[in-house]
């Protein structure tokens, strides 16, 4: 059984929450997500469940076709095309099986290095910080792993048999994944797809499989993002800039904080853009305050054999 059969499969197995207590977890994990969730956590399944489903936002579909630049031009140059969310989705597949050909599949004893940069701007402010991260991570989990999270270093003890971490960072259970986006996008929802919070959970857990740090096995980063182009609601954002300074065009979804950034002349994947802010509990209730704008820019990924080795 793979894992994201038995995590939907637990779904029955877990009392229904309240509003309130929905509420309040999806406060809460929407700020561990933004504040810490470049950190793999190692959770219980039973755990996991309640998490996402209590954190993911129930949203309205929404969307259409929208122009788009030419490949070769601006967005105000004459030769605008027509494109949707779910078409720059396919291009983006597309190239991203192009560039992964010939991608060595990583040995049990190796490391997948990933370099990450990082803006983020408070909008009460306009203040400005940045981060450069690289992580070190072990490929079966079975040595410690080294990884720079906001620019503080953490060293991670290897995986005790019982820990599981979702999405999972070793490769050979990233491996076992479907790479069919049909099946893909349904151990995404983790529900029925009929169910109301279906297209929001799906989203959001694929903006954290794609968060990182983490190597995709062949196909598997190409499906997702055909997986997301099946989901309704989804809508494209324009002007973004990654943290790199690179310009690029959004994927998002109504009331998800997350998006996907890609490059709207070559589709190649750019990072995750995303809204925050800082969480504070006054008289029992949840507040979230000082609001910020962030760019997470996909640097470089590879594979190597010791840490601190860069592809």
């Amino acid at each position: 059984m793979d894992d994201l059969t038995a995590v939907r499969e637990l779904e029955a197995d877990v009392p229904a929450l309240s509003d309130d207590a929905r509420s309040a977890a999806r406060v809460r994990l929407q700020h561990a997500i933004v504040q810490e969730g470049r950190r793999p956590r190692a959770l219980s399944r039973r755990l996991m469940l309640r998490v996402a489903v209590a954190g993911t936002a129930t949203a309205a579909a929404a969307g259409g076709a929208v122009l788009v630049a030419r490949r070769d031009g601006e967005a105000s140059s004459p030769g605008m095309t027509t494109l949707s969310a779910a078409q720059l989705l396919h291009r983006a597949a597309g190239k991203s099986r192009a560039d992964g050909t010939g991608t060595p599949i990583p040995r049990n004893d190796q490391y997948l290095y990933t370099k990450t940069y990082i803006t983020r701007t408070y909008d009460k402010t306009g203040k400005t910080r940045t981060w450069t991260d690289e992580s070190w991570m072990s490929v079966d989990g079975s040595k410690p792993s080294w990884r720079e999270e906001f620019g503080k270093v953490h060293h991670d003890p290897p995986l005790g048999k019982h820990e599981v971490r979702w999405p999972p960072t070793e490769y050979a259970k990233l491996a076992k994944w479907p790479t069919d986006p049909d099946t893909l996008l349904k151990g995404l929802m983790w529900t029925g797809k009929n169910a109301p919070e279906a297209g929001a959970m799906a989203f959001m857990n694929a903006c954290m499989l794609m968060e990182g740090p983490r190597v995709m096995p062949p196909g598997l980063e190409a499906a997702t993002f055909e997986a997301v182009a099946m989901i309704p609601g989804i809508r494209l954002d324009y002007h973004d800039v990654d943290a790199l300074g690179r310009r690029g065009i959004g994927v998002s979804y109504p009331k998800i904080t997350f998006s996907f950034v890609f490059d709207p002349k070559t589709y190649a994947y750019l990072g995750l853009r995303l809204t925050g802010s800082s969480a504070k509990e006054v008289d029992g209730e949840w507040r979230q305050v000082n609001w910020y704008h962030e760019m997470r820019g996909l640097e470089q990924v590879g594979v190597v054999d010791r840490i601190g080795r860069r592809p």
